[in-house]
């Protein structure tokens, strides 16, 4: 199979969708893979790293949309990338269809097979490839949210660990799955007064098991949410339901009861967000302010730390990648229903009910897919 990796042009997004080792997994096991030049910069990657690997350098993205079979990236293809996708081609990156309307319509539009990292599954119910993307995202909100505290920043000049005789910063975490997990690791390691919420019993009595004294679990209903937000100097958004949009658990009225000063970091904009005032921002302008209270939205946060980033996300991308070229992405799906579960487009239709129930279209069984 004839595999393509291109340079991310998404806002300061750094990290690459094939490390030079990937490439090696890919043409030692006889597939031709074209990466654009300077696609692996971001990560300290030069040209001349991926044609020792076996790699074949192309000068234009457009040049390896047009060839590759299989273009594997990282984020979801901005509309110029859209525009050159073909059908029956094998789009495998994030997707995040379900807060973008216009991404999913041009996918739809453009006929190819589009599989979706962050909906693949494993055998325990788990999201392997969103996962590592998870941790780093949810141990970047307080590296994040510790400088968007800071006075020069906006924030409420907190040190998040405080000092002898100076309370700690205290940081309320939504959401107790991967990410609010190590986002609620990191605070605590720096000594701040952290609350965990989540909704499931099981979840509370793991992290409470984990934690012990170290950080607090309450469970997630709106009175107990409404008060941990008023209270916190730092509130990360660490909700996820797999495919689809987050629910808006902070309201706008919730903000109006915060601290001047405090901070928002809402981890699951990818899906929308779960803040009711939030709105996707990049690296480049990370922040803004609603009601006194700073908001750090920005959608690609792992892209920050791109080589931690990439090689992380390419030790559990590569295999199914690999399997894909091997076999074929009809059979390859028809022997792993983990990997079919990503399947979010094909043949102009949609193959995941949550992104067809947010955004009201119809839905195709991907079982269709490979019938």
């Amino acid at each position: 199979m004839v595999v393509g990796t291109v340079k991310e042009i998404k806002n300061h997004e750094y990290r690459v969708g094939l490390t030079p080792e990937s490439v090696h997994e890919l043409t030692a096991s006889g597939h031709r893979v074209l990466v654009e030049a300077g696609a692996g910069e971001g990560i300290g990657a030069g040209d001349d790293l991926y044609v020792k690997a076996g790699a074949e350098i192309i000068a234009s993205a457009a040049e390896i949309f047009a060839t590759a079979e299989m273009i594997v990236k990282v984020k979801e293809p901005q509309a110029v990338e859209r525009a050159m996708l073909r059908p029956g081609q094998i789009l495998y990156t994030y997707l995040h269809l379900a807060p973008d309307p216009d991404q999913t319509r041009e996918l739809i539009a453009s006929g190819a097979t589009c599989i979706a990292y962050e909906t693949v599954t494993d055998a325990t119910g788990g999201l392997p490839l969103l996962k590592p993307m998870s941790q780093v995202a949810g141990r970047m909100a307080i590296q994040a949210g510790a400088t968007a505290l800071e006075k020069a920043h906006g924030g409420r000049g907190v040190l998040l660990g405080g000092v002898p005789g100076v309370l700690p910063a205290k940081v309320a975490v939504i959401g107790g799955g991967v990410v609010g997990f190590n986002a609620a690791q990191m605070a605590a390691g720096l000594g701040a007064d952290v609350t965990i919420l989540d909704r499931s019993p099981e979840v509370l009595e793991k992290l409470g098991m984990y934690f012990e004294a170290r950080a607090k679990t309450r469970f997630s209903n709106k009175a107990n949410l409404a008060e941990c937000v008023a209270e916190a100097d730092l509130v990360i958004g660490a909700v996820l339901i797999p495919g689809a949009a987050a629910p808006k658990l902070v309201t706008a009225d919730m903000l109006k009861t915060m601290k001047k000063g405090a901070v928002l970091v809402d981890v699951a904009i990818d899906q929308g967000g779960c803040f009711e005032t939030s709105r996707a921002t990049t690296h480049a302008e990370p922040t803004y302010v609603v009601d006194d209270v700073v908001h750090y939205c920005v959608a690609n946060m792992p892209g920050a730390v791109a080589r931690t980033s990439t090689y992380a996300l390419n030790n559990v991308t590569l295999p199914h990648a690999l399997r894909i070229a091997d076999l074929g992405w009809k059979e390859a799906l028809r022997r792993d229903p983990h990997l079919r579960a990503g399947l979010n487009v094909w043949d102009g239709k949609v193959t995941y009910q949550a992104v067809a129930d947010d955004l009201g279209l119809p839905y195709t069984p991907a079982q269709h897919a490979i019938a």
